[in-house]
């Protein structure tokens, strides 16, 4: 039989992620923390500039999977294929272990305290105010999830071939709008993509032979040499003219049908996202203003199952094999 003060324990260790989030969570458990991720982040992105642009997009993919709860950084086990990857994860996200260091440096000061799902949110609130970008108040407090699904990943997560319309649908079964849409896909102001995610664009637009037409003609030549039809997938080109400045280029780049990305450029073409794109384009302040608003609400979606404060970011804690049948 298992003694009552350790079942206590291990449920104290996997309650709910669905707990109250607040600014300065750490405050007294862990005071350097935010610093901490800032530090290692404002490193990261001298070392390499594009890594922090990298690690800002894992909000967005780990958010939409289950809740804002860690489980994308989990790498794979015998038993558990992680989100690591999904088709719209595999060879487009990167920059791991720029979190791994973060982890690491957060486990020295305050060990067992700090969860990779707020690593995450932190990391990338300083992404964007790293490049320019504003900076905001982030509501912590966030468990880390025991397990990862490819399955949730692959058929949750959007393509970059996707539509407005589809997008806008996507969004709605998370209690996000189309302004939230809108203002979410700026933070393609800085980073870069892979040629695999518009060769379609380039040359067989919808199945039909021939390039995008809502593609500025002298943008897709550039593209075109970028990215040869049958060339390297993997080969990588800017997001927006700035590409390691968070500002409100991406938009003006959008209205003068200069996206790269098929999911970006439709938000100017279709009637009920194009109004937010011209706005933004306009208003610097507005988009900014915005997008804390946005990155907020996605942070607030949270996950209902039970939780822990992982010490390695890529894998669960270890526990004894009587402790783990019991839960």
């Amino acid at each position: 039989m298992i003694p009552l003060f350790i079942v206590f324990v291990l449920f104290m260790s996997t309650v709910s992620s669905a707990a109250t989030l607040r600014p300065g969570f750490y405050k007294e458990t862990c005071p350097d923390a935010e610093s901490i991720v800032r530090n290692v982040m404002r490193k990261n992105m001298i070392k390499e500039p594009r890594s922090v642009s990298s690690v800002m997009r894992f909000q967005f993919h780990d958010c939409f999977v289950n809740g804002c709860d860690g489980s994308l950084l989990l790498d794979d086990t015998p038993t558990q294929k992680g989100e690591k990857q999904g088709l719209s994860n595999v060879n487009s996200l990167r920059s791991f272990e720029v979190v791994d260091e973060v982890k690491a440096e957060l486990e020295k000061a305050c060990p067992g305290i700090v969860s990779c799902a707020d690593i995450i949110i932190m990391a990338a609130r300083d992404a964007v105010a790293l490049t320019g970008g504003p900076y905001w108040e982030v509501k912590l407090g966030r468990k880390d999830s025991l397990s990862a699904s490819i399955e949730k990943a692959d058929a949750i997560m959007p393509s970059p071939r996707a539509n407005a319309s589809f997008l806008i649908d996507l969004f709605a079964k998370f209690n996000l709008s189309v302004k939230d849409l809108v203002v979410l896909s700026g933070s393609h102001s800085i980073g870069q993509a892979r040629c695999f995610s518009i060769v379609f664009r380039l040359y067989n637009q919808s199945g039909s032979g021939k390039p995008d037409p809502a593609m500025d003609p002298k943008f897709r030549e550039k593209l075109n040499k970028l990215c040869p039809l049958g060339g390297d997938g993997n080969v990588t080109g800017d997001l927006d003219s700035t590409p390691t400045i968070f500002d409100n280029v991406y938009f003006k780049d959008l209205v003068a049908r200069r996206g790269f990305l098929n999911s970006d450029q439709t938000l100017y073409t279709f009637p009920q996202t194009r109004g937010y794109v011209t706005l933004f384009s306009q208003d610097q302040d507005a988009f900014f203003k915005a997008f804390i608003e946005s990155m907020i609400k996605l942070g607030d979606l949270q996950s209902d199952e039970p939780g822990e404060i992982r010490k390695n970011c890529r894998v669960v804690n270890s526990r004894p094999v009587n402790l783990r049948l019991e839960a």
